[in-house]
Order: C-alpha cells, then structure tokens, then sequence
C-alpha cells in the first residue's frame, strides 16, 4: 500500500487504514502507564510551502534528516518559525487568492510539514503484543510512516488518529515518519472562527495492547424515575480471548462486583447512589481487570463514573430530575501557544470557570484534548461536545444568495456525508463514558441539510443525549435535527415573543453575549429570563478568552497580536478579541460582571433585613459561611455572621445582624456568602454570591462654602479674567476660551492643576460593538464637536460677552458659550463659579441642533499633569464598570494608579471608566491634586491619554508615552452593549437622552493634610 496525495482533494478519502475510534480508557499491565510511551519533544522537521516541494523518499530508513530543523511536538509551525499565523472568522483563507471549489487544496499555497523521529521501545513486545501510534491533534490531516512503510491517512484536527504499527516494528531503534497537510478536501468542514495553524499540535503516543485487550468501554447509567435506585452497565468490546471483570467504587465502604448480563456487558445496580451533577460530581471508579484463558492479568484500567440522569423531561432540559439553567461559555482550546494546551493549563481554565459561576461549557467548535472531559467530569460542568464542523463561509454564501441551496456545504451532498459521520463516531466513541457531556452537538454554521440531519440521527441511534443544532434557524427543512431550539445572539424580547408560541422543545442561546472588547452590556437581561421563563434554560457567552498571538516589536517590546499583524491577508482583524479574560488568563471586567450574574443565590438587600433565593438546584447553603459588613463612604463600622438556611430552590429572608446609624450620610450593607471549606476550584473563603445595599439617611445640607471663606478676588483684565483667594489662583482665558489656570497655592511653590483649557467632551473612543454597528461614521460629528469646539461671539442681539463675568453673591462665575461643528450646529455652555474657598462649581449644559443622534458621552475632559498619577474614588469599583454592566461593581472607596486604569483590551477603545462616582481625586506623591466632585453621582475615567489618543492605538503598545493624565467627569457614558458585534446598538435605556442635557459637578484643590 502506498500513499496517493492526489486523493487529499478527495471529500471521500476520509480516512486510510487508520484504527477503529474508541473510548479514552487509559490501560496498563503492570504499573499505571506502562502501556504507553509518549514520543512529544523534539522531532527533525521539513518545511514546503506546497506538496510538490516537499522531500521524497524521507520515509526510508537510510535517508539521511540530519541537517533539517528540530520542530517541537506539540506545537504549530505557524508559531515556530514556519509561514504565517493567520487570523480568519467567516471567509476562507484562500478566499480571493484562489478560485477553487469545495473539497479543491490551493495550488499556490499549501503548507506541507514533514516530520521525522527514531524512537527505541522502552521493552520489547511481548508475544501478542500489538503496537499502535496515536495523533491526538493533526492540523489538518496525517499521512504516517514506519521503518519505511506506509501505515495510514487521517483527516479530522480534533480526534486521534490512530495506526498500527505492530507488523512493522524492530528491535532497537525505529523510525516514525509524518507529513502533515495545512489543507485537504476535510479543511472545508473546518472553517472555524479562529487563528488557521497546522501541525503535530497535540502529544503523540505509543501504545501497547497485550494479547488480551479491551479495546472499548461504553458506560451507561440508568437511574430510576424516583432516584432511589441505579443500575451501572459496561459493555465492553474484548479482542482476544479471556474474561473481563469489574467492580464498582464510591458506592459505600466495600467495592461492588458487576455481573456478567450478556454481550459482552457487566452490570451492578446501587441503591440511593449519589448522583453526580454540576453541583455535586461525585465520581464512582470502575475498575476493570482483564484474564487470558488461563487466568492470567493481561491488563487493569479504572473510568471514572458519574452517575446521573440528564435528558428532555417533560418538554424540559433536566438533571436527575430537575429543570436546569445552563449558564454557559463557549470555549476555545486556545491559549499562548495557540491551541497547544496542556492539561495543567486546562485544569486551571477550569477552575477559573468554576469559581466564576460557570456550569456549562460548549466545546466550540470542535472536540477537546480527552483530558478537558475528565477534568469536566471533576469539576462538574454540563457539557455540549460539539464534532469538528464548519463551513460558515458556504453557508454565508447561501444567506447572500451567491450560491445556490444545491450548493450549501455539507448540505444535501452525498459525498460528504461520511467525512461528517466518520467525526462525530470519533467524537462519541471516544467521549461518552464522560458524566460531563450532556449533549451531542452536530457542529456550528453549517447550515442546514440531509447530510446532518444524517448526523443527528446517527447520535440518536448510538447514545440517548439529547442532540443540538443551530443551522436549523437559517435552512428550517428538517427540524427534527435537534432536539433543543438551539439560536445565536437573539434578544431578550424575540426570545419571549418566540416562546409565546413555541412550546415543542428548550430553548437555548448556544452564543450569547458577544463578549468582544469592551462589552457584556445588559447581560442582565438573559438571566432573568431563563429563570422565569421554563423553556428559556440558558445560554452560553461567545466566548472564554480572547485568541491572540505573543509579538515583538521592531523595539523589543511585546504585545498581543491579532489578525493582520502577522502579514496575513486576508484577516478579520481584532474580531477574535472576544474573551472574558484576557489571553494570559488575567480576568477582565467582564467576567467579574459574568460571575455576579451567575451566582447561585440571588440576594436583595433592604433595610428590613436580607432576602436570598437559592438557585441551587441540590445544593442548600449550609456549606457557605455569611457576613454582613456596614460602612459609610469606604470606613468600616461593622460587620457580623449571618445565619440564613436556605434549602435548593428556596427562598428566605432574616433581617439585618447590624443597625444603620440615624447620623446623616450614606450607607452600604454588603451580604457575601462564602465557602465555609476549601473545594477542588476554590480556597475556603471564596465568595460565591454577594450583594449591596445603599442607604441614605437624610440631613443637613452643608453650608456652600467653607466656614470664614473670604469672598475671591476678581481680577477683570483685557484679555484675561483672574480669581484670587486664599491658597488658590484661577485664570480664564477670553482669547482661547476657557479655564487656563488653577493653581494650589501662590507664589513660586503654586502648583499647577491644568495641563490644557477643560473642553466639553461629547466622544470616546469607538469600542469594538461600535465599531461593529458604524458608530464612527454615524457619530462623528460628536468627535469634531469635541475636538473642533469654537468660542461663539458676542450675541448681537443681546450684546451679551462671551465669556460672561458675574459677581454672585460670595463669588464669581464666569461663563463660556461654543459653537460645535455639527449638522444642524449645535451649542455648549460650560459655567464656571468660584468661591472663596477655592471651589470650583461647574456646569455644562449641551444644546444638540435638531436631529443629531445621541452623544457617545457627555462630560468635560480636564488635562492635568502626568504626576498626578494616583487616583482616589468613591464610587463603584474597583474594577471598570458603565451603566449597562454595573451589577458587580460595589460602592466603596477605592484607589488605583491611573497608569493602570485603562483595560488592555487586544484594540485600545473606551474602557476604564467607572459608575456611580461621589468623588474622586488624583494626586502626587507629595498628597497635592485635584479633586472632582458629584453629589448626585457620575460616570468619572482617569486616564493618561485622551479619548483621542486611545481610538489612534492599535495595540496598548502603540499608545504614546505618558505625559499627562486625562480625567472625564461625565454625566453618562453610553453602554457598552454587547448582543452581538456587528449590529447591536446598546440599549435604548443606556443611550444619552437626545434633547438638552446639563451636567453639574465641582473641583477642588488637594493639599497634605
């Protein structure tokens, strides 16, 4: 047998000689592991840009690979060294460089890797050994072979692919041989929404089969309607001959025998068995032992088992008998080495996942390294394994009408059928005995079609789990497909206008929450939903963490690229910035908005007591220790245990264990329910749920100035206006317009608080919704009028001067009116009045001319000095927040450095600000500064660069040096939004109202106290 690349083309050539798919049991004969060698490390490497360029006859022994690069497996070729990474969402790689038809490879360019390794048995075979080598991960098909000999082809990235070697192996040393093709015919199912690599890119192992051998393990547990009772079945497939027998642990004290029940199949039933779910995923172990015809071990193994009942119920989505919310994310086996993820990175993914609230995962779009299901399985996460499919750039060609419905990819066509049922027998052989995986998926944006409802039908006849689909929205000719109504980026109101007349099947949000830059608006929204509404049971965020590249620049220093900055072409740019945390894992806001949303109580707090209803569905909350801390604006005044017993899916309420004090101000209450012991995810301590109340007790109102505060001094100049005081100087400027000076201090020791005149500011940075819906184009003019802003003249009518000076009372107020260069023309007026203490009262009022759309914000922009670095709130925090993703922000005092203040989402955009803010101040090290102040409550941002800065940034690398820090006091800042990215608008509740707006606030100097 020979290998014949020209059928790489072939959407038929499937797979060759390659072993049959089976369960990810892990076997040993004598000690855990000794049936295994791992052949990952470093391998000799050739490199061709296109199969007619890569090397002949490299497969022999004799030929010589000396001189050819080492190349480390696991690992992608892209990123060491060899061709470029390349970042594409929808469109093809090859899109516009080549005309091909499905199932065609480029004929300019396609990326060939030859890999070569000798390798030397750790022992010997015994007699009836078998020798097998497992590719775990080849991106995007492997052509293998042995000691010179052909052994097989594979396609399909995401599964193992397997081939004996028994019939070719030597003593002493042996030489495996690889080559490993970018693209074939089996690339076109594999138009993923991320970065296109190719290569060894998972371990590849050695494994040995004794005489005796399970060769597959399918698990099944049936639990009783009342629970009360399970019975546990192993079908095992035997080759050779012998017997198998098993017992079954986690079940009381002493190991439980199975029974032989026929075909090949042990069973035990237990009673009262505890039942794994996402809240409790208690394991059982199977242990395994295999005898030869004469009573010999051949081989041991242990498969975890969760016992549980996970189906559609009554209409419903249920596990072990209860109606379950999903509350999901997506996630991409993606990290600093692209999708080289090792099971410590993995494991540690978990457990972010889980101390944030997540109980659901989808495995998008492709099957995960096997260890991610037993991790799941662990953890406790429900699980949607979705097979290697999509062809989302045919399928967008059918939604435009560029193809025909003929044409769709798989569609109705005949010879692609078995590449799809060839994947998902993969996937299922190798992933069901995982208590973890709740549904099949048959893919993402492949449209519809025959050739997956063929799929679908094929996971029905194999496995009882429920089946998932979403095509079935956009080609609704066969909806029996799935078995969920499976959608994507659908809002709140049409999922309950869908539901009012749609009640055959659960409903789910398989992508959610385009979580791309700064997003995650309104979340809110989807949660109440699917806990009032039944058949609305969950959802899951698109997607885990932002895809990137680690980049130099030509000066030494990294960043994280994004697509395009490799050279690629075509690319998608910075659309694969979508993460809840950020490449390295560091979280980003919006997973801390994601935690508060998904936490398993949800608690209100009033000034009757605290009331919780526990969305748990087995779990009470016993094992959660809980305080109530009362402070006023950041001070601690007390904080007790609180006792609040609440079974699953319960409410109740007790009042507060702490008083708030009759003394004027304002009051928080913050309830956090902790673990009371350390678990597998989280320390003891760990808060799961919390919540905030603010109170304020009303009183007398102080006085307008400080107590003995001399009126200013007024200074009228020609073409100044100047403000004296005590400990303070202000000067305006009536040549350019505005406040040029305020000094703390006189003299040669004043210290200086403006870097620049403040100017209303009407803009921010696009953030990449924004970008997504055509902000920038349809609101630049708020940008001119921000940047562009001019002093208006003297009213002819009025003969009213601009600036206008008036004495009021104790103190003066000076008042600038500007023209803003829009369509219809629009006016600001920005009122300064200072006191004699050195305050500094502020009024903006805008006039937006007729028909304008609303502002992106509405604030002042003050330049102060690079050395007033530090800043100081009070107001939610501490992390970023906007009036559309606020509920995990609490109300505190909290500090920051203003360096740090701005989120290093993959593109600079608007990020930083923070909500609710009382005050807020920025100093130096000396403790001088400026501090600005709202009663009422606004949206503040420090910052060292101004909006303007930001939005000219590609990477945070690309932003000028620091020379000056940026604050922006603002009313209100539009939300971030985030239904999707390409359309969504925030929403109108979070959008600046469009008529007349003012905005009040006050600046103070700070001095050391």
């Amino acid at each position: 047998m020979t290998f014949d690349i020209t059928r790489i083309a072939d959407p038929l050539f499937v797979s060759e000689n390659r072993l049959a798919a089976h369960s990810d049991h892990r076997w040993h004969q004598r000690t855990e592991g000794d049936s295994e060698q791992l052949l990952s490390g470093t391998w000799r490497f050739h490199y061709a840009e296109h199969p007619s360029t890569a090397p002949d006859g490299f497969a022999d022994t004799a030929y010589d690979v000396s001189a050819w690069d080492e190349i480390a497996v696991p690992g992608h070729i892209q990123l060491q060294g060899y061709g470029r990474p390349q970042y594409t969402n929808v469109q093809y790689p090859w899109d516009g460089l080549e005309d091909i038809v499905p199932g065609q490879a480029p004929a300019f360019s396609n990326p060939v890797g030859t890999y070569v390794r000798t390798y030397t048995l750790d022992r010997p075979l015994e007699e009836g050994e078998r020798l097998s080598v497992a590719f775990l991960g080849a991106e995007s098909a492997v052509a293998v072979w042995h000691n010179g000999v052909y052994v097989g082809y594979a396609t399909d990235s995401f599964t193992p692919s397997e081939f004996d070697l028994t019939g070719t192996v030597v003593e002493g040393e042996n030489r495996l041989a690889a080559q490993v093709f970018k693209v074939t015919a089996g690339t076109w199912l594999e138009d993923q929404d991320f970065y296109r690599f190719s290569g060894l890119f998972r371990d590849v192992v050695l494994r040995r089969r004794p005489r005796v051998h399970v060769e597959d393990v399918q698990i099944t547990t049936d639990v009783a309607a009342d629970l009360g009772t399970a019975t546990i079945r192993a079908q095992v497939a035997l080759d050779g001959s012998g017997s198998v027998s098993a017992t079954l642990s986690g079940h009381g004290s002493v190991p439980l025998p199975l029974t032989e029940a026929g075909d090949g199949t042990l069973s035990v039933e237990i009673e009262a068995p505890r039942l794994w779910s996402a809240e409790d995923p208690h394991l059982h172990e199977l242990a395994v032992e295999v005898r030869d015809e004469a009573g010999e071990v051949t081989e041991r193994f242990t498969v975890p088992v969760g016992v549980r009942r996970f189906g559609i119920e009554d209409g419903l989505l249920k596990i072990n008998g209860e109606r379950v919310v999903l509350l999901g994310v997506n996630r991409h086996e993606f990290g600093v080495n692209g999708r080289v993820v090792t099971r410590e990175e993995t494991e540690a993914d978990l457990r972010l996942l889980k101390a944030a609230g997540v109980n659901a995962l989808r495995t998008s779009h492709y099957p995960n390294n096997s260890y991610f299901y037993e991790l799941a399985d662990r953890y406790g996460f429900y699980v949607i394994d979705e097979m290697n499919l999509e062809t989302h750039a045919m399928w967008d060609a059918v939604v435009r009408g560029r193809i025909g419905l003929e044409e769709a990819l798989p569609g109705d066509r005949p010879d692609w059928l078995p590449a799809l049922l060839d994947r998902a027998a993969s996937m299922v052989a190798r992933d069901r005995n995982h208590a973890s995986v709740v549904m099949w998926s048959c893919g993402n944006e492949s449209f519809g079609g025959s050739d997956i409802l063929a799929v679908a039908d094929w996971f029905r006849s194999v496995d009882t789990r429920p089946v998932h689909y979403e095509g079935v929205h956009w080609d609704p000719r066969h909806p029996e497909t799935t078995d969920v109504v499976s959608r994507m980026y659908a809002p709140v109101t049409e999922i309950e206008e869908f539901l009012a007349t749609h009640r055959d099947k659960p409903y789910l949000l398989c992508e959610y929450a385009h979580a791309m830059g700064n997003s995650f608006g309104a979340v809110e929204k989807y949660i109440d939903l699917a806990y009032r509404e039944p058949l609305f049971q969950g959802a899951f965020v698109w997607d885990f963490a932002d895809q990137g590249i680690l980049m130099t620049t030509p000066e030494g220093e990294s960043y994280v690229g994004y697509g395009g900055d490799a050279g690629e072409r075509p690319h998608d740019g910075e659309f694969c910035g979508n993460g809840l945390v950020f490449l390295d894992r560091t979280p980003s806001p919006k997973l801390l908005e994601m935690a508060q949303l998904y936490q398993p109580l949800h608690i209100t707090v009033d000034r009757d007591g605290v009331a919780v209803h526990n969305r748990h569905l087995f779990t009470s909350t016993g094992g959660y220790a809980a305080t109530v801390t009362l402070a006023r604006e950041g001070v601690v005044l007390a904080s007790a245990p609180f006792t609040l017993e609440v079974a699953p899916g319960s409410s109740a309420s007790a009042p507060l264990p702490v008083e708030i004090p009759d003394e004027p101000g304002e009051y928080t209450v913050d309830v956090a329910f902790a673990l009371v012991a350390a678990t597998d995810w989280a320390p003891a301590g760990h808060v799961v749920a919390s919540a905030q109340g603010v109170f304020v007790v009303e009183g007398t109102e102080p006085a307008a100035t400080a107590p003995g505060a001399q009126a200013p001094q007024l200074i009228d100049g020609i073409h100044n206006v100047g403000v004296r005081g005590e400990g303070f100087t202000v000067l305006f400027s009536k040549l350019h317009g505005g406040l040029v000076s305020y000094r703390a201090g006189h003299g040669d020791a004043a210290r200086e608080l403006l870097h620049s005149i403040p100017k209303p500011s009407f803009w921010h940075a696009p953030t990449s919704n924004e970008r997504g819906w055509g902000m920038p184009a349809r609101d630049g003019q708020w940008l001119l009028a921000s940047r562009y802003a001019s002093l208006a003249t003297t009213d002819p009518e009025s003969g009213a001067q601009n600036p206008a000076t008036t004495v009021v009372g104790d103190a003066v107020e000076v008042a600038f009116r500007y023209t803003l260069p829009t369509t219809p023309a629009s006016e600001s007026t920005v009122v300064y009045r200072v006191s004699g203490d050195g305050r500094i009262d502020v009024r903006l009022t805008a006039r937006p001319g007729e028909g304008l759309p609303d502002m992106p914000e509405f604030g002042l922009l003050i330049e102060t000095d690079a050395a007033f670095g530090h800043l100081r709130w009070y107001g939610e925090g501490p992390h970023e927040s906007y009036v559309d993703r606020r509920a995990s922000a609490r109300l505190g005092v909290w500090e920051s450095e203003v360096a740090e203040l701005l989120t290093p989402y993959l593109r600079p955009q608007e990020s930083g600000s923070r909500t609710g803010v009382r005050w807020a101040e920025v100093t130096d090290e000396a403790g001088v500064g400026l501090r600005v102040e709202c009663a009422a409550g606004m949206e503040f941002s420090a910052l060292p660069w101004t909006p303007f800065e930001i939005e000219n940034a590609a990477h945070p690398v690309d932003l000028p040096p620091i020379r000056k820090t940026v604050l922006r006091p603002a009313l209100m800042r539009r939300g971030v939004g985030g239904d999707d990215s390409w359309g969504a608008r925030t929403h109108p509740e979070h959008l600046l109202p469009t008529g007349e707006l003012e905005f009040a606030f006050t600046l103070r100097t700070v001095t050391p106290a």
